[in-house]
């Protein structure tokens, strides 16, 4: 329990640093939103007023804690560009991205872990060497390109989806999810690739250690050897590799939802960069964190019940 709460006192520190820092990296960039708020029409009486409605000529701490303080209770402010609360916005978008992530973590988990179960079993054979040189070509693409290629070849040639034409869940939630599968894929393809090189790389190591010769001298195949003895130390470097997978997962939905047209708090963020609708921003940056550093916290408590020497420890 010690280790437990040793590790959420930590991740409170890391989200309370970090939307210190969200917060106050948008308050030194150059350019005031009152003046992009207002366009042609920015006097300063005008841009003035609007600050003072706004809040901004108020001082700087007073204005965080007071954001801060609206984070525990979803309510991230008002945009500056579409007068809409941030938390709004962030409704209809932030389910999509985090179901396109969830469908590409599922993803690699489904692909990487039987592929190099199987890989491992049969070791310098041709299925091996096979999936050996996809992976390596496969780790090489960047999931952007791996978009492009997706929608040039399944979208415009073949006509499985149709290239921005985005369906809501609430409209038809098959729809909803069928048009994911793509995006989701082009994000999990490089990851699963890596994933599956770490994993067969860790059974390996794990197959020459003396337990696993014990194992084979009582009569256990290789086969059983992997699934009862090898499976559960080969298997804990990999958690953590799932996690930082599913952080980049998350921060790689942003990129692929450009490609695809996917209204998630990717196309979202992009925008408000754009129209320093900072507000809008700071709500993503720090959802985005937490996201992180949840997840994080998430493999150190598995590492804790997978691992005996990190209780012990």
């Amino acid at each position: 329990m010690g280790y437990i709460i040793k590790k959420l006192g930590v991740l409170i520190v890391t989200l309370i640093i970090i939307s210190m820092l969200a917060f106050l990296a948008f308050q030194i960039i150059p350019g005031d939103p009152a003046v992009t708020a207002l366009g042609t029409q920015a006097t300063p009486e005008r841009v003035e007023a609007l600050r003072e409605e706004w809040g901004l000529n108020r001082p700087l701490a007073v204005r965080y804690l007071e954001w801060a303080k609206g984070i525990f209770s979803w309510n991230w402010g008002v945009s500056y560009k579409y007068g809409m609360t941030v938390s709004e916005m962030l409704s209809g978008k932030l389910p999509i991205t985090l179901a396109l992530s969830a469908i590409a973590f599922l993803m690699v988990i489904l692909i990487s872990i039987p592929l190099s179960l199987v890989m491992a079993r049969y070791e310098g054979r041709v299925f091996d060497r096979i999936i050996s040189v996809i992976n390596q070509v496969t780790m090489a693409i960047p999931p952007f390109f791996i978009g492009i290629i997706f929608t040039s070849v399944f979208g415009l040639l073949l006509k499985f989806f149709t290239p921005g034409a985005f369906v809501s869940f609430k409209e038809n939630p098959g729809t909803f999810f069928m048009y994911l599968i793509f995006p989701a894929l082009a994000i999990a393809l490089p990851k699963s690739a890596m994933t599956i090189k770490l994993f067969r790389s860790s059974i390996l190591g794990e197959m020459e250690k003396d337990y696993v010769r014990t194992a084979y001298s009582r009569g256990n195949s290789r086969a059983a050897a992997l699934q009862f003895h090898v499976m559960r130390n080969a298997v804990i470097p990999v958690i953590a590799f799932l996690a930082a997978t599913l952080s980049d997962i998350v921060a790689g939905s942003i990129i692929i939802e450009q490609v695809f047209s996917v209204p998630g708090i990717g196309q979202l963020l992009m925008k408000s960069i754009g129209n320093r609708d900072y507000m809008v921003v700071q709500a993503i940056v720090v959802i985005m964190a937490f996201l992180v550093v949840a997840v994080n916290f998430i493999a150190d408590i598995a590492y804790q019940y997978i691992d005996p020497r990190i209780r012990l420890s």
